[in-house]
């Protein structure tokens, strides 16, 4: 596979944090409020103990950045320390697309980066995507788990579909792509909306996929077009939680949600939120420290 490189304009680095596995998500958001994408890695299994990293442009947003990690220090009770690394831009593309080779999910898809030229198998579905979106580019496990799970719900071929905290865009093209149906994908990061509409584009699923800015279910798209049949909502544990009763209101009986973003450990937490809403347990899906679950709504007797 040849590779195509680029260049960057600016210098970058790495910025990175270590957190108890019960602050990754503060931590997340905070490093997020500059970094396009926060890699979470696990850093020590026996203590349940995370590493979170992010490029940056050197000297971007840095008072942004400051604020948000005061916030989340005085949130989590915590203040781990910043730690700073010079990232050399050719070295670091090298590097990212050595990490994104082509990869192969479940039985149908194929996930590819923007940096390989060759020819892929005309047996799958191939979703193809900048190599520089890390976290939800198919390589985390997160991803994985949702496109398995999707896997096992398409012969019930949902007509209503909402790909909730879209990302990168995946989830959704990855649905219009197997199921060949319409679905509102929305994010309220407007650079991820740009993202996912450019990956939709690239792979030709404009007539499919409908990318928009949006506050999760307050969004007057969601609002209009619930209730879903099916739905995606890769994000993160207590967020899941906190929606879980909205989320039961805009499924349609009889209807299914992926959930992810969570670690295995939290599985738990996830299912008791959802569970009080009345939504039942199909299946769940590990993928290393990852989780997906497949819950439903049950139809009214």
């Amino acid at each position: 596979m040849t590779l195509k490189t680029k260049r960057h304009a600016s210098a970058l680095e790495t910025i990175s944090v270590v957190v108890p596995e019960a602050h990754v998500e503060i931590f997340e958001n905070a490093l997020g409020i500059i970094c396009p994408t926060v890699g979470i890695f696990e850093e020590d299994s026996d203590n349940n103990i995370w590493r979170l990293e992010g490029i940056k442009d050197v000297g971007y947003g840095e008072e942004e950045l400051a604020n948000a990690l005061t916030l989340a220090n005085s949130i989590s009770g915590i203040s781990p320390e910043l730690q700073r690394k010079t990232t050399e831009t050719d070295g670091w593309l090298a590097r990212t697309y050595e990490a994104f080779p082509e990869q192969a999910i479940g039985k149908r898809f194929i996930i590819r980066g923007t940096h390989l030229d060759d020819t892929p198998s005309p047996s799958h579905l191939v979703l193809t995507l900048d190599a520089g979106v890390a976290f939800g580019s198919g390589e985390h496990g997160s991803t994985r788990g949702c496109l398995i799970a999707l896997e096992k719900i398409a012969h019930l071929k949902p007509q209503r579909i909402l790909d909730l905290g879209c990302g990168s865009g995946i989830l959704a093209m990855g649905a219009g792509a197997l199921l060949n149906k319409k679905v509102l994908a929305v994010d309220i990061e407007p650079w991820s909306v740009r993202a996912a509409k450019q990956n939709v584009i690239r792979n030709g699923l404009r007539n499919l996929i409908v990318c928009e800015h949006g506050n999760g279910w307050l969004s007057p798209s969601i609002r209009k077009k619930a209730p879903f049949d099916l739905v995606f909502a890769n994000i993160l544990a207590r967020p899941l939680c906190k929606m879980a009763k909205d989320l039961a209101k805009n499924l349609a009986p009889g209807g299914r949600v992926i959930l992810s973003g969570l670690l295995a450990t939290q599985i738990p937490m996830v299912l008791i939120a959802h569970q009080r809403q009345g939504l039942k347990l199909q299946e769940k899906i590990i993928q290393g420290s990852w989780a997906a679950l497949i819950l439903y709504k049950p139809t009214k007797s």
